[in-house]
């Protein structure tokens, strides 16, 4: 058992020296990369075989979620038909350890014909594909992490890591913001945190529990009972919003007046001047000021100061914004 143990912590120990040592090759070739992305008027489509292709898909996959349209294409497809979804303004990535990948070479010739910029990420600098491409990115390593010394698995990590590296650039070349990383992931716990607002998730209309200064505890306790939302909110002839009553309220309000609670009037008990939140927050916002407040929940209000909406903390919580 020892020596699997040694064996999988050199294999983590290689793999880490690997992307350790891609830090002196970011050079000019990779600030080329990095522009001929920025200024392409297409897509960056991706091309790789094996494993190459897996970590393609992958740097794919990661440059479209960060703003820079892209795409597989598997190489052997390309040549049967899938170049047609490629077009002169887009840029290839071209990916190959050897740089002499049969599949990948063959699409040279074309993507020469149209003119496309090619970046080559490879592990082998002197090979046909890093002298015909427009730029390289050197991703080789002095070993590769398997006992046996040839399965590919530090030259996978290096390119992964590159392929980060290049991403991570581009956010920054591109201006690209968290706000628009959301805007791609809206399924996501981040994209529902910065593109859930309050207005989507507040009740209005009969959802809301509403009662008037005058009205007595009795009632105003059964209407924060038949609307299950745990407060009441106080409002003047014109629905302008006067305070509020919580549940928790109600329990102190027993314990210091007793059965005398029932007798009074909505306008003894309530809270005045309750936290309120604009409908165009974030409901990650009104999250936020619940738990600094040890609330659950948060009155709408209109712009002219009357009652809109509410926004209950289990209405933030059952939308996943944590």
């Amino acid at each position: 058992m020892d020596s699997l143990v040694d064996i999988a912590q050199k294999v983590l120990s290689i793999e880490a020296q690997s992307i350790e040592g891609l830090k002196t090759r970011i050079n000019e070739n990779f600030l080329k990369a990095v522009e001929i992305i920025h200024n392409a008027k297409g897509r960056v489509v991706i091309t790789g075989i094996g494993k190459s292709g897996l970590i393609g898909r992958k740097i794919a996959a990661t440059l479209a979620s960060t703003g820079t349209p892209s795409f597989f294409m598997h190489p052997a497809e390309a040549s049967h038909g899938d170049l047609g979804m490629v077009t002169e303004d887009d840029v290839v990535i071209a990916i190959s350890n050897s740089g002499e990948t049969e599949e990948v070479l063959r699409l040279l010739p074309f993507m020469k014909y149209f003119n496309m910029k090619v970046i080559a990420i490879t592990g082998n600098p002197q090979s046909t594909l890093a002298r015909q491409a427009d730029t390289f990115l050197d991703v080789s390593v002095k070993e590769e992490a398997c006992p046996f010394g040839f399965i590919p698995t530090a030259s996978t990590t290096a390119t992964l890591a590159m392929g980060d590296a290049l991403a991570a650039a581009l956010i920054m070349r591109n201006g690209f913001k968290k706000e628009d990383f959301a805007f791609f992931h809206p399924g996501g716990s981040l994209g529902k945190k910065m593109l859930t607002k309050v207005k989507d998730l507040m009740h209005v209309g009969d959802e809301l529990p509403v009662v008037y200064p005058q009205t007595l505890m009795l009632d105003a306790i059964l209407e924060i009972s038949s609307k299950r939302l745990g407060v009441v909110v106080i409002v003047d002839e014109n629905k302008r919003i006067l305070g509020i009553i919580t549940d928790g309220d109600v329990r102190r309000g027993v314990q210091r007046w007793g059965k005398e609670l029932f007798e009074l009037k909505a306008s003894d008990v309530m809270t005045v001047n309750p936290k309120t939140i604009n409908e165009e927050e974030l409901a990650a916002a009104a999250l936020s000021i619940m738990q600094k407040y040890s609330i659950t929940t948060l009155v709408v209000p209109a712009s002219n100061g009357t009652l809109k909406g509410l926004i209950h903390i289990h209405d933030i919580l059952k939308k996943g914004i944590f």
